[in-house]
């Protein structure tokens, strides 16, 4: 009986030492992604004297064009050689990457090298974080004890949203406590240099976890697949589409309102940058909350429900959500619509984990659900704030991303009703 109880106890600490290894790595992903959507406007004066924001946001969106690319590469050598392999390569590219953005010359000091060298440090960025989200997700499923796949595969966003809600914060806090100039010359420079400091921990703690108890299965019965995206599309192709449907909505919906919307407020509505930024917190704080409730939500009444609530309701409700912010033009109205869509966020933050991994058997599962994400984030969260420019230009109507986001709603909603319910099913 002792020796039962202290296989369980030596089970729950490898768990919470996995989740622990995964955080560090998760909270890189979303806080360099958060940071530079909020520092938007200073990184425009640092590296683009012509002052369009244009030229920002396409860095931004470069970094989405490598997600596809690292989670092929990253994800192969995670379904061949182990997933702890994969995400201890991960965060040093993330944390290097990170770090160097802060270390970057103004375009006044070393000319187009300036953008060039932004630009090169996204792309490594992104390539390590689509490595980064789909080893996690699957790390973590793969650990989780039967029954609580939700519960503990919702802790990689959780991870997630606490990066999203620091960046968030630093930003406010950076904008609120500094002068203009300062804020403008060096101060936005603060966060990205914090990759720096967070990268060894991370690369540490991955080093020392143990594999999942899943892929060392499919280690032992010889079912690695050399080749494990040509498997994945031949075998899982129909499964990987619904993946990226799925996945759209909460990728669009988090860049439009928590990063676009925060930015159009400053620039275009005049609200102060403390004041917007700290809706941002306000909406990160209530994602960080829900997320784990949710998770462990599903596990009782299934993913399906949850992902498919969140598609309508963005369908349903966002344009209301963006005439409340833009027309009431306060902090109170903007805090209101941000807070109101992280509800919604919150639903698909605590689903999007197990609901990927459970769709995919282990010898694919890195590669297949890191590809299908990577691709929505590409197609609808990268170049999103660009779109969102793009589109209120155009037609001259600032309430025009709201119908990006409830388009995205509405392909999640399609692909989710396509699907059956994978819940708790076995593995493999």
């Amino acid at each position: 009986m002792s020796e039962a109880v202290a296989s369980l106890n030596h089970l729950a600490s490898v768990r919470r030492r996995a989740i622990l290894s995964c955080a560090v790595g998760n909270f890189f992903e979303l806080f360099d992604f958060t940071i530079y959507g909020y520092f938007a406007v200073a990184i425009t004066r640092a590296f683009y004297p012509s002052g369009s924001m244009y030229g920002t946001y396409a860095a931004f969106a470069a970094a989405f064009l490598m997600r596809p690319v690292g989670a092929v590469v990253i994800g192969a050598y995670g379904d061949r050689l182990g997933r702890r392999a994969a995400l201890v390569v991960t965060i040093g590219i993330m944390a290097g990457a990170t770090g160097s953005v802060g270390l970057i010359p103004t375009y006044q000091s070393i000319g187009v090298w300036a953008p060039l060298l932004l630009v090169l440090c996204r792309l490594l960025q992104g390539f390590s974080t689509g490595g980064e989200w789909g080893g996690a997700a699957a790390f973590l499923v793969e650990y989780a004890p039967p029954g609580k796949r939700g519960l503990t595969g919702s802790w990689q966003q959780f991870s997630t949203q606490i990066g999203a809600l620091t960046g968030s914060l630093s930003a406010a806090l950076l904008a609120s406590n500094l002068s203009n100039d300062d804020f403008y010359a060096w101060g936005w420079r603060i966060p990205f240099l914090c990759g720096f400091l967070l990268g060894p921990i991370g690369y540490y703690l991955r080093k020392k976890v143990a594999e999942t108890p899943a892929f060392e299965n499919a280690v032992e019965t010889r079912s690695i697949e050399r080749a494990p995206l040509r498997v994945a599309v031949r075998d899982y192709g129909g499964r990987m589409v619904q993946a990226f449907g799925l996945s759209i909505v909460g990728c669009i919906a988090n860049f439009i309102f928590v990063v676009y919307l925060v930015s159009y407020a400053i620039n275009t509505m005049h609200l102060p940058p403390g004041a917007a930024l700290s809706c941002a917190v306000a909406s990160g704080t209530v994602v960080v909350v829900l997320t784990p409730f949710v998770g462990a939500l599903t596990d009782r009444v299934g993913r399906r429900p949850l992902i498919l609530a969140c598609g309508l309701l963005n369908l349903v409700f966002d344009y209301p959500l963006f005439l409340l912010a833009i027309r009431g033009g306060t902090f109170e109205s903007l805090l209101l619509a941000l807070v109101c869509n992280a509800v919604f966020q919150a639903l698909y933050t605590g689903t999007i984990p197990s609901i990927l991994a459970e769709m995919f058997p282990t010898r694919v599962r890195y590669t297949a659900l890191s590809v299908s994400y990577g691709c929505a984030v590409v197609l609808f969260g990268g170049f999103a704030p660009l779109i969102s420019t793009w589109l209120v230009d155009v037609t001259g109507n600032p309430f025009a991303p709201a119908f990006y986001v409830m388009t995205g709603g509405a392909l999640s909603a399609i692909a989710i009703l396509s699907m059956r319910e994978y819940r708790n099913r076995p593995l493999d």
